[in-house]
């Protein structure tokens, strides 16, 4: 019988300790792992047992919270790195090699496009941005025999412009090519992107899967949809055999070879996420639908605040009616559009230098997703390197701040808004 979402996420992929019968998930803090005779050593290393060989490439804690988050993504396999940031470079480096392009679309949290406009560009790839509005023809014109991969976020950081998962899946599909999506903001309990077409999911769990801005990770997650066989042209990676006398990636895993394939590239480049880092996202993610559930209740009372406040000029969060983007989060997001916002103060730069000065309980941090409220002018911070024309076109105007709304009494969040707003309030306004 298949279970709700609330037992998954605390029993999923979980092993009961065969030594001790440890309840709780052990943290396996070791390098490497004993192999009992020359033929388990070189079967371990051929792949056809399911023991791991160093803890580069696996660990027996990191493989429940894989099968954890795979579970509740719906995917086929999960495969946990050491950052966000570590999970796109290996999901889009699985995928591309030199030469080849990457259709993104514009909205995307910040250090991911300097990660595609630095890092990734210099290694040979070419990342292609388009409006997520753009209509179909748009998208089309930019497919070449090259192109690898449409790449978007189910609710795009800071502006929370939600893209239609449906209609880009569908354009990906058409071009012969794999759908990614970043899911951090949403999470699985909020949104699950293969349910639309996704075929790859990533996540930084540092976020709301983790809660407590306590470690940092991340998380490719394969949703076995894809059709590699079908498109060996495009993807040849995955049709060349990974060691002498063994079948190819395709031919063993079929629709599930991205993930098989992605965990060798993790192993190579070896962006590990530690085996107590692991056991600390679990603990987080047994408590996940509780706290999206405060986090999304307690983000629509602030939002609705702010929309009111006089010395706020506008507030980006799909709650609000008054949201572009409020019909399409009711399809994609029913329980809720998440729990950061941005809000734009009344008298630009300065302003909101005062107001984030002026604040006591909420936190000036560049991090989302914590227990805690956090605040951060994305202007001169994330966004920062950008000149200002770009910014604006981004919608980063000079007064925005961005709000990640924490699990605090939403009053004591509200009043501590409320008295540094104050502060560049003019007189009987």
């Amino acid at each position: 019988m298949a279970q709700g979402f609330e037992t998954r996420q605390i029993h999923a992929g979980e092993v009961i300790d065969a030594q001790a019968g440890a309840r709780i998930t052990p943290i396996y803090q070791t390098a490497g792992y004993v192999f009992d005779s020359f033929d388990e050593a070189e079967s371990r290393f051929s792949d056809r047992g399911d023991l791991p060989v160093y803890s580069r490439q696996s660990n027996p804690s990191n493989r429940v919270v894989e099968g954890r988050i795979a579970d509740l993504e719906g995917g086929r396999g999960a495969l946990l790195t050491g950052s966000g940031q570590a999970a796109i470079f290996t999901a889009i480096y699985a995928l591309a090699s030199a030469g080849d392009r990457i259709l993104v679309t514009t909205s995307l949290y910040e250090g991911t496009k300097q990660l595609f406009r630095n890092s990734l560009s210099r290694q040979g790839l070419e990342f292609v941005f388009i409006d997520a509005e753009a209509d179909d023809d748009e998208w089309r014109r930019h497919v070449t025999e090259r192109t690898k991969a449409i790449y978007t976020e189910t609710i795009p950081n800071p502006k929370n412009d939600i893209p239609d998962l449906a209609r880009l899946a569908r354009l990906a599909h058409e071009a012969g090519i794999p759908f990614v999506v970043d899911n951090t903001v949403a999470t699985p309990y909020l949104a699950r992107p293969i349910e639309w077409g996704a075929d790859i999911v990533v996540h930084s769990t540092s976020k709301w899967l983790g809660g407590h801005g306590a470690v940092l990770g991340g998380a490719v997650v394969d949703a076995g949809t894809f059709d590699w066989t079908a498109h060996a042209q495009r993807f040849p990676q995955f049709h060349r055999s990974p060691r002498p006398g063994t079948p190819s990636y395709a031919e063993r895993f079929g629709t599930g070879a991205f993930l098989p394939f992605a965990v060798t590239v993790a192993n190579e480049y070896g962006p590990t996420l530690p085996a107590t880092s692991a056991w600390l996202l679990l603990l987080g993610i047994e408590t996940l639908s509780l706290r999206l559930d405060r986090h999304v209740a307690n983000t629509q009372r602030v939002a609705e605040w702010l929309e009111q406040h006089p010395a706020v000029a506008g507030v980006d969060y799909p709650g609000l009616p008054s949201s572009p983007w409020h019909e399409r989060a009711r399809t994609y997001l029913p329980k809720g559009p998440g729990s950061v916002l941005a809000f734009d103060v009344r008298g630009g730069r300065e302003a909101a230098r005062t107001v984030l000065d002026a604040l006591r309980l909420v936190t000036r941090m560049t991090h989302i997703g914590d227990v805690r409220t956090l605040a951060i002018h994305t202007g001169s911070t994330i966004h920062g390197a950008l000149t200002e024309p770009d910014r604006l076109a981004l919608g980063i105007t000079p007064g925005l701040i961005r709000l990640s709304v924490g699990l605090e009494t939403v009053d004591d969040v509200i009043a501590d808004l409320d008295q540094a707003l104050a502060r560049v309030v003019a007189p009987g306004r």
